[in-house]
């Protein structure tokens, strides 16, 4: 792997770089300086299309393209930052937050600064308890300092943030169950059309981004279009990329590269190996939400299209190793505890579906069960869709509760009928080994 220059994570490891005077030392600010004195909104917005940035919190959607949904005009707008990074084995969004909260904000000001929003949220995991501090530091200080308020920089705009900390549901993730979650309502998604670019927060014009999407706009700004496409491949998977490695590997952690390294290079190059030397069974490529892989799929790349293409997606960033000592159904049904666990409740097939999943997956692991009711399960976790052809959910949690089922009896269906069989694990000591994330 060719050597790389940090670009989001630079700060990781800098002596109090979560202070504005440290952060203004290394550069901080300069994009948006480089903004208010050297482009027009408009300006900003096209720059940010052409690099094809597109979210890092899981959709992976246009990032320019998303802002140019937002309606002209003089009515309010609004920012909202998510920071609700919740997903099981996600933590990149996390060290951004305590480690760089003023490119985070340089972000959020930019990118009002772009789409004429005068009002900007930080909506924060509840857990995360000192990245929503330093957060809330970093906003009082770019205040003092001018970055924030009236006026900003003697240039004309004026932007106000606000820091908002949640209360631990994983739903609010979900863009349209984070604006009713601001709003003082239950966090239950919303049915779109209208999209929150449109209809979103208080029912005025809001672009919702993620921790690490907002991350990348001030370097946009510094080092320019050229650039940024350089990293990854361009037009559609470029920029940095933090790729939060767990599981079975040797070196977990937050990893920054190019957008589209390859598995092997994640893991082998950078993670250090699969632990113990021993041989990775299976690969999550996208958080718990993504469809998983078969352990021989070294030379796939990690971006968005590639992994589309494969029927599974990078999601949330998040990379998981599972070696041949793991239980498949085993860490499954664990994943989709998690699902029926967070699940609002709202749509039928996602609130009683993850719940047959859990109960008929226990059932099989348990070897209460036969080779139909594996059949069974399959249905009934196919059936739970947020998009075409089933369109049967709001959000898109339905949906991602069911990979780690579906993905699973596909590829390892042998381990499934072994345990509706015999009632125990098809590992070498016949005993569940945890899911390490």
């Amino acid at each position: 792997m060719a050597e790389y220059e940090k670009v989001l994570t630079r700060n990781v490891g800098v002596p109090r770089a979560y202070d504005i005077d440290v952060y203004e030392s290394r550069g901080g600010y300069a994009g948006l300086k480089k903004a208010l004195t050297e482009f027009q909104p408009d300006q900003v917005t096209d720059l940010v299309k052409n690099t094809g940035l597109r979210g890092r919190g899981g959709a992976g959607f246009a990032t320019g393209l998303k802002w140019s949904f937002v309606p002209k005009g003089p009515m309010q707008k609004y920012l909202v930052v998510n920071g609700d990074e919740s997903e099981p084995g996600t933590f990149h969004d996390r060290e951004l937050l305590e480690n760089d909260p003023h490119q985070l904000v340089e972000g959020a000001i930019i990118t009002c600064y772009a789409v004429g929003i005068t009002k900007a949220f930080f909506y924060i995991r509840g857990e995360f308890a000192l990245g929503y501090h330093r957060l809330q530091n970093a906003v009082k200080q770019a205040y003092e300092k001018g970055y924030l308020g009236k006026n900003i920089l003697g240039g004309g705009f004026s932007c106000d943030a606000y820091t908002i900390q949640g209360a631990g549901a994983y739903i609010c993730g979900e863009e349209s169950a984070l604006l009713e979650s601001l709003e003082g309502n239950r966090p239950m998604p919303r049915s779109r059309p209208p999209f929150p670019a449109v209809v979103g927060l208080y029912a005025g014009p809001t672009v919702v981004n993620s921790v690490e999407t907002i991350s990348n706009i001030p370097h946009i700004l510094v080092r320019g279009l050229e650039w940024y496409t350089s990293l990854g491949t361009a037009p559609r998977n470029t920029g940095p990329f933090i790729y939060s490695l767990s599981g079975h590997v040797n070196n977990p952690g937050n990893h920054e590269g190019p957008l589209g390294l390859t598995i092997g290079e994640l893991v082998n190059d950078i993670g250090g190996g699969v632990l113990g030397g021993r041989t990775m069974k299976a690969f999550i490529p996208g958080g718990a939400s993504s469809a998983w892989l078969k352990g021989d799929c070294w030379d796939v790349k990690l971006d968005f299209d590639t992994l589309g293409g494969m029927k599974t997606m990078l999601g949330s960033g998040a990379q998981i190793v599972l070696d041949d000592q793991c239980c498949v159904p085993h860490a499954a049904v664990r994943l989709a505890e998690f699902y029926n666990h967070e699940s609002c409740g709202k749509c039928t097939p996602c609130r009683e579906g993850t719940r047959w999943m859990v109960k008929l997956g226990r059932r099989i692991i348990e070897g209460s069960a036969d080779s139909k009711d594996i059949d069974t399960l399959f249905r009934i976790a196919d059936r739970i869709g947020f998009g075409p052809p089933n369109k049967m959910t709001l959000c898109a949690l339905g949906d991602a509760s069911t990979s780690c089922i579906t993905s699973t009896v596909r590829q390892w269906r042998d381990e499934w009928e072994y345990h509706a069989k015999h009632g125990r694990c098809p590992t070498p000591t016949g005993k569940p080994v945890n899911l390490a994330v």
